[in-house]
């Protein structure tokens, strides 16, 4: 098995060079067919999957001697991630069998041509009963093909250090009932803690990629009762009050500096440095972070931290003024999904559902604090037992929403972090860089 080297963005040349040597492959000659290869990634805190993989390798070449699961495991964040699967795919000889992508990225690849439609397989797959109707939405392209099978999926909410608020004068279990209440806890941590202690993060900008778009502005967004994408009217919603007011809050903790630096808060790792750095040595008090933040604590992690279950606590977060129905999320997942160029179909799917079984998706949900959309899962004692704020992530699903995954969603999610940057860094206000999406997200999808 090769260890594969990070990638980074570069020239396209010097990218066509990483890739070849993160494959091992010269692009001459035919696959073996005997050859499953997987892609996925494998950086910051999320090691759940490269575990989970190395164990489905192990099981499944001793189970089908002859057959060889190649891992090709990248170490680059999600942008960069997903620039080199875009390189892979466009050469048959390089592509990957099996893809492990962020389910906002499907639609695109389909409409790519990298990706094969996997109804017949699912429909055959005696365990496909088991997922839920969640998992399918996910997964299903605009034109009704079902284009991957999740492992599991998350929730998003507010993660807080009970020490430090308590020793601000807050009262624990917190429980913010708006948008304002939380803004006033991050005053209190600051008045009381000062500067040795930043109050709260919310991912912004573009360095921070979709943790700046998903669980930072789309779940304020969400918390207003606006949307990015009217599903009745099938349009971009560019004009909304919630989008500037979203926008305001960012401004606020900014503006107030009740968050990192503007240097820190643009720093790529920010994720990592949040889960494995500040919150255990408590320098930070809250963030607004996804369900998984416990995979970065727990004895497998690459630093565990033993404590955390004594000091770390999850509240949903707030909608703005408390309205209706009160909390709010945001959802995701990853997905394996299958590559157009997959040598040999069959084989590859008996890899993907071995990756995709009760036993496994059990094991991963626990590690990767992933929230089952399986039932056999969902119900398993071993996952309750195990699964670290199973119960207070479970509630949230009825309350979450989704990403709108169209094809144009990856360049609209790019203009909602160069407008929260804008705002941060103060080259514009709220209500500019609203004004700026607008006409960024018209120049993308149309003016129709």
């Amino acid at each position: 098995m090769r260890t594969e080297r990070p990638f980074t963005t570069c020239a396209a040349a010097a990218a066509s060079a990483v890739l070849l040597a993160a494959t091992g492959c010269s692009g001459e000659g035919d696959r073996d067919p005997d050859t499953v290869r997987v892609v996925y990634q494998n950086y910051g805190t999320f090691i759940a999957m490269d575990t989970l993989m190395q164990k489905v390798k192990e099981e499944f070449e001793a189970d089908n001697p002859g057959t060889t699961v190649e891992l090709n495991a990248i170490e680059a964040p999600p942008e960069d991630f997903q620039t080199q699967v875009n390189l892979m795919n466009g050469s048959p000889s390089e592509a990957p069998d099996l893809i492990y992508q962020d389910t906002f990225t499907i639609n695109q690849d389909a409409d790519a041509g990298y990706l094969m439609p996997l109804d017949d397989h699912f429909a055959s797959w005696d365990e496909a009963e088991h997922f839920t109707e969640q998992e399918a939405e996910a997964v299903t392209s605009l034109d009704g093909d079902r284009y991957g099978v999740m492992l599991g999926t998350d929730v998003r909410g507010l993660w807080y250090n009970t020490e430090l608020l308590e020793e601000a004068g807050l009262e624990v279990p917190w429980e913010p009932g708006s948008w304002e209440e939380v803004l006033e806890a991050a005053r209190t941590v600051d008045a009381e803690l000062g500067d040795e202690v930043v109050p709260m993060n919310v991912y912004s900008g573009t360095p921070a990629g979709e943790m700046a778009a998903l669980q930072g502005f789309q779940m304020l967004l969400g918390g207003t009762g606006d949307t990015l994408f009217d599903e009745d009217s099938e349009q971009w919603v560019v004009d909304s009050a919630g989008f500037t007011e979203s926008l305001e809050f960012v401004h606020t903790l900014f503006d107030e500096e009740l968050t990192l630096d503007a240097q820190d808060a643009l720093d790529a790792n920010i994720g990592t440095l949040n889960n494995e750095e500040r919150f255990p040595s408590g320098e930070l008090a809250i963030s607004l972070e996804g369900s998984w933040a416990t995979q970065s604590w727990i004895e497998e992690a690459n630093q565990p931290w033993p404590e955390w279950e004594e000091t770390m606590d999850f509240v949903p977060m707030p909608t703005q003024e408390g309205q209706d129905p009160g909390i709010t999320s945001m959802s995701g997942g990853w997905a394996l999904s299958m590559g157009a160029h997959a040598t040999d179909p069959d084989l590859a799917w008996e890899v993907m559902t071995h990756t995709l079984s009760q036993e496994h998706a059990v094991k991963f949900a626990v590690e990767g604090g992933q929230i089952p959309v399986r039932d056999d899962v969902a119900e398993d004692p071993d996952f309750l037992e195990a699964a670290p704020m199973a119960e207070e992530m479970a509630e949230l699903v009825e309350v979450t929403g989704f990403r709108p995954a169209y094809s144009e969603y990856p360049q609209v999610s790019l203009a909602i972090q160069e407008a929260m940057e804008a705002v941060m860094l103060g080259e514009a206000s709220p209500q500019e860089a609203a004004q700026a999406y607008a006409e960024e997200v018209e120049g993308i999808v149309g003016p129709d």
